[in-house]
């Protein structure tokens, strides 16, 4: 299981273009707070490293999942093991999380310190094959450290809508900061739109991120399997399923959707229209791309 060079490539690219705006945006809170820039450094370095230390028991708790151990799912653990086998990774823990919504997740530090999630309904739904098909999706995770890096990417990205909300709210009753009515009034609306812009780049940058790298899932789990057609059937299954979900469970679930391997969507939301998954369709038809490659490998016996 090589590593991906287009995706490597594009995180490169993404993370030069975030760094950027990045540091712009620490140099404007830092005058904007009148501090140096060396303190600000420090307070996001430890918020990044807060962040990366919880971030995974956070998803854990937040999904209701329970690790669970080979006696109680023996089948499941025995096609994680087989996958890790073949992708040169330690086996990761396994987690189950009581949902009616089919879908799973990996989270994790590293390959070192990762879980694998799937929820009680898409055991009830896949056979063997699909199941094994969505589990080589979320080891291609594992492997690419797709967690760690959605995860930092993000920070300052969540920091910016924060702070942008605090701004809008200071407007609205008045309150505005430090000094005179007039000018913190004027400084308020500043940061409200340098923290709107910031917001709003980091978060289109992030979605492509986090599309390309569903893309890159599937393409790695198909190969490690070398049936990219089970896949392929468990993504047309879940999706299916997921348009038909209970609406509240939908709805518990959508923070999350960045981690799942289709994104949990109630339909009563502005989601919809900026998923961090590319359409379900696009991933299918380049799943039998792949499959027809395989098949031409076959036969010229590559």
């Amino acid at each position: 299981m090589q590593r991906d060079l287009q995706l490597t490539i594009r995180m490169v690219i993404s993370f030069f273009v975030l760094t950027i705006i990045y540091l712009a945006f620490l140099s404007f809170v830092a005058m904007y707070f009148g501090l140096g820039i060396i303190p600000i450094a420090m307070i996001a370095g430890l918020m990044i490293g807060a962040q990366w230390f919880f971030s995974d028991r956070i998803v854990l708790w937040s999904t209701g999942t329970k690790i669970i151990s080979k006696e109680e799912y023996p089948t499941l653990h025995q096609i994680i093991e087989n996958l890790a086998q073949k992708a040169n990774l330690p086996k990761p823990r396994v987690g189950v999380m009581t949902s009616d919504v089919p879908n799973a997740f990996a989270t994790g530090k590293g390959p070192k310190r990762s879980v694998v999630v799937v929820s009680t309904r898409i055991m009830q739904m896949l056979d063997k094959e699909e199941l094994e098909g969505v589990l080589s999706h979320e080891m291609t995770h594992i492997k690419n450290r797709d967690v760690t890096i959605i995860t930092l990417a993000s920070l300052f990205s969540t920091i910016a809508w924060y702070l942008m909300q605090s701004s809008m709210f200071s407007t609205m009753w008045g309150g505005y900061g430090y000094g005179g009515r007039q000018q913190q009034g004027g400084n308020t609306f500043l940061i409200l739109i340098v923290a709107g812009i910031v917001w709003f780049l980091s978060f289109l940058i992030i979605r492509a991120i986090s599309r390309y790298r569903e893309f890159a899932a599937d393409r790695g789990g198909a190969y490690l399997t070398g049936k990219p057609m089970n896949l392929s059937r468990a993504l047309m299954k879940i999706s299916g399923e997921v348009k038909t979900a209970p609406v509240p469970q939908l709805k518990k679930m959508e923070g999350m959707n960045a981690f799942f391997i289709i994104p949990a969507i109630s339909g009563q939301t502005i989601a919809r229209f900026f998923s961090t998954h590319p359409p379900v369709t696009e991933r299918v038809k380049r799943l039998m791309r792949i499959e027809q490659e395989l098949r031409n490998q076959d036969k010229l016996g590559i």
